[in-house]
């Protein structure tokens, strides 16, 4: 393959591309800080779970009942993860429509879905009703989150597809400290029905995704993909002249060219990537990847942090603007990664956020060992702010390390013959894990207590283990010449070939 330098620079119009698609990730982390919050809002307890409901406040005059086990419902996991049983579902078919139609058709009607479950959920008036939204989020969920990673990682100038694909978490964390703000003030302004607006409000980021992708550009590499004469190939090369903004793009469409006769050979992808020895490296980060970075905990906080600090013994309200605090700590310590990720590389920044989330896991399970008893008292002020503070340390761990590298590492590592393929097996993986984590975290948190801290402890040690020993760093490559560094990797090497030192010119690193 040539070696070459891409010729482009950061344009205008890549930017607000970019940004309308980014809004994919906002509906996502908007869904996920509202489910935290509203399933810890008193009247909506009242309503839909009344078993909830009864159980907190007997607790309240007794010592009947678990500190760790006050909201322990499978019906009430279910209204959480019921979002991404549906995401799984729909990832599963995302993959073929990203493929046959584009990206931008994915991202329509992940909007689209989404905002119609969001009017459902705002005008629910059974639990079944409220769940049937969920589902619906879900499966819009699913197709933005299938499509719009790859989308940002196709449009990005490949020295910077680090930090524009970055903008797909650090939207997740626009979204989660949007919904936790508006938890927070409908709560003050009207308990009776406030989660009513809380849960309607998501209508207002689908309809912007919905409306946005209308005026989307397809991206270069999908229309390449499914050009069917020379003419095709040509408007795919003034568009990429156009978001480079540059007039010679022959080396990039070329690589794109090139990737696409390559794929023209492959009929059934997920077959291809699922049996070929070549693709055996990318394979196994699309499943261990979104694997870990579910059991990293982070959904003990995303889901349940105002369950779990009111847990340790803080109120209704308090709870809730701890969850915002939540929500902006994340979302800066995502930005400051974002301004980094292609400086440092992706590998230093999953060591040094393993690291801090495993002591901060290891601070929370020893405070909550040693001063929260099963029954009874609850801590008190200063070790429950404590526990917080190391809550924070660890969601700023994970916000510039396994949050935004757990989506951008898997878009940007599969060739474009199973690109669509291999970015739907990552999606379906995260949906599957992120599904069993939400319904299964309330039960052990019951079961296992503080344990459960040390349980995710156990496995941050392990990934951060897996990323030294079988992740290559990928900053800086063209995504159509990924597969170079698995050449030179000294596992991955001995699975699909050493084929020559990959060109670093073409990577920009000296």
């Amino acid at each position: 393959m040539a070696s070459a330098l891409y010729n482009g620079r950061m344009t205008p119009f890549v930017v607000l591309s970019c940004m309308t698609s980014a809004m994919g990730g906002v509906i996502f982390g908007y869904d996920v800080g509202i489910s935290g919050g509203v399933t810890s809002m008193t009247p909506f307890l009242a309503k839909f779970f009344p078993d909830v409901y009864a159980r907190m406040t007997s607790a309240a005059r007794s010592d009947e009942t678990s500190n760790y086990c006050k909201f322990d419902s499978q019906l009430l996991t279910a209204f959480t993860s019921s979002l991404f049983f549906a995401g799984l579902v729909a990832s599963l078919f995302a993959s073929s429509v990203t493929s046959a139609f584009g990206r931008k058709p994915s991202i329509l009607l992940g909007g689209a879905v989404f905002l119609v479950g969001a009017v459902l959920g705002g005008v629910a008036v059974n639990v079944y009703m409220l769940i049937l939204g969920r589902v619906l989020l879900g499966i819009g969920v699913g197709f933005a989150s299938q499509s719009v990673p790859l989308y940002l990682s196709e449009m990005a100038p490949p020295k910077y597809r680090g930090a524009f694909n970055y903008g797909f978490h650090l939207s997740i964390g626009v979204g989660y400290i949007s919904a936790t703000l508006i938890n927070y003030f409908v709560d003050k302004l009207h308990r009776s029905w406030g989660w009513r607006v809380s849960l309607a409000l998501a209508a207002v980021p689908a309809s912007a995704l919905a409306l946005g992708a209308l005026f989307l550009p397809e991206t270069p590499n999908s229309l390449i993909h499914r050009a069917r004469d020379d003419d095709d190939l040509r408007r795919a090369e003034a568009l990429l002249r156009r978001i480079r903004g540059a007039p010679d793009v022959r080396a990039e469409f070329d690589d794109m060219v090139r990737a696409r006769a390559a794929s023209e050979s492959v009929r059934r992808p997920l077959r291809e990537l699922m049996t070929a020895r070549k693709h055996r490296p990318q394979l196994v980060m699309a499943f261990a990847i979104p694997f870990f970075q579910q059991v990293t905990g982070i959904n003990v906080v995303a889901f349940y942090s105002p369950l779990l600090f009111r847990t340790i013994g803080l109120g209704e309200s308090a709870s809730l603007l701890s969850a915002v605090l939540t929500g902006l700590v994340g979302s800066g310590a995502n930005f400051l990664s974002m301004l980094v990720v292609d400086r440092l590389g992706r590998r230093t920044l999953f060591f040094a956020g393993g690291a801090q989330m495993l002591a901060s896991l290891a601070v929370v399970g020893g405070v909550l060992a040693a001063r929260l008893r099963d029954q009874g008292e609850l801590l008190g002020k200063g070790w429950a702010w404590a526990v917080l503070i190391a809550v924070w340390a660890y969601v700023a761990g994970y916000g510039w390390s396994w949050g935004p590298l757990g989506w951008l590492v898997p878009s940007e590592v599969f060739p474009l013959e199973v690109r669509s393929a291999g970015q739907g097996v990552a999606v379906a993986v995260n949906f599957a894990f992120t599904f069993a984590v939400a319904q299964s975290f309330l039960p052990m948190l019951c079961h296992l207590k503080a344990g459960l801290f040390f349980f995710f402890g156990g496995w941050v040690v392990v990934m951060t283990g897996f990323v030294w020993a079988l992740l290559p760093e990928t900053r800086g490559v063209p995504i159509e010449k990924m597969e170079g560094v698995w050449r030179e990797h000294w596992f991955w090497k001995r699975v699909v070939g050493g084929e020559g030192k990959m060109d670093v010119e073409v990577c920009g690193i000296n």
